[in-house]
């Protein structure tokens, strides 16, 4: 297969872009790395696929047959996190819950929006439409997600953000594959935003863990 246009594309997104970022040290600014790549993709889709966009939530797929393996699935990965923060920095555990209980309605209303709906456009909306032609089974497109999904944590700088990040990668990949629908995979990625933040391992997932350049 020719190096051609989306391959050009694909490696300045997924792997140029993210190693300026983790290289240059830039992870402090993460959100806005992450909005403007959620931007570029809005303008390639609008430009090159417009009627795409008016599909791409599906919400007929926010349904309880997809739900509830979601959310058996969400809670036996909660315990394992709880039991994973318990082991490696006890002192982590339930930070927020403990100590700074008055933001956790801010993160349950501001994180699905500002983090977890953008990374799933970009990394399943985006990437399973767009490299198609790269990935051309759904298995290859599911762990090649996954993996730049995973890369782009490594910005955070710690070993525990892209472990658990390729593991995510994968479920949210898996889910994307089986439904095509950004609201479903994009509430499965909430379901896990605030198991991270309640637990304490969200401290490896944001830019608190790092110091400004």
């Amino acid at each position: 297969m020719a190096f051609g246009r989306r391959h050009l594309e694909f490696l300045l997104l997924c792997i140029v872009f993210p190693s300026i970022i983790i290289f240059g040290h830039y992870g402090f600014f993460m959100f806005y790395f992450l909005w403007a790549a959620t931007i570029y993709c809005l303008a390639v889709f609008y430009f090159s696929d417009r009627e795409f966009l008016n599909h791409m939530w599906r919400f007929d797929q926010v349904n309880w047959t997809n739900l509830v393996p979601i959310i058996i699935r969400w809670v036996l990965a909660s315990i394992a996190m709880v039991i994973f923060i318990y082991f490696y920095n006890p002192e982590r555990m339930f930070y927020i819950l403990l100590e700074r209980p008055q933001v956790i309605p801010a993160i349950l209303i501001f994180y699905p929006i500002m983090s977890a709906i953008p990374q799933e456009f970009v990394f399943c909306t985006f990437f399973f439409k767009r490299f198609h032609s790269i990935f051309p089974t759904e298995r290859a497109k599911i762990i090649a997600s996954s993996v730049v999904f995973a890369y782009a944590h490594v910005l955070y700088l710690n070993p525990v953000s892209p472990v658990l990040s390729i593991f995510a990668g994968l479920i949210f990949a898996e889910t994307y594959s089986k439904s095509r629908s950004l609201a479903l995979v994009s509430i499965e990625h909430a379901l896990y935003g605030a198991t991270l933040f309640m637990s304490g391992l969200g401290y490896y997932f944001y830019s608190g863990a790092l110091q400004p350049p």
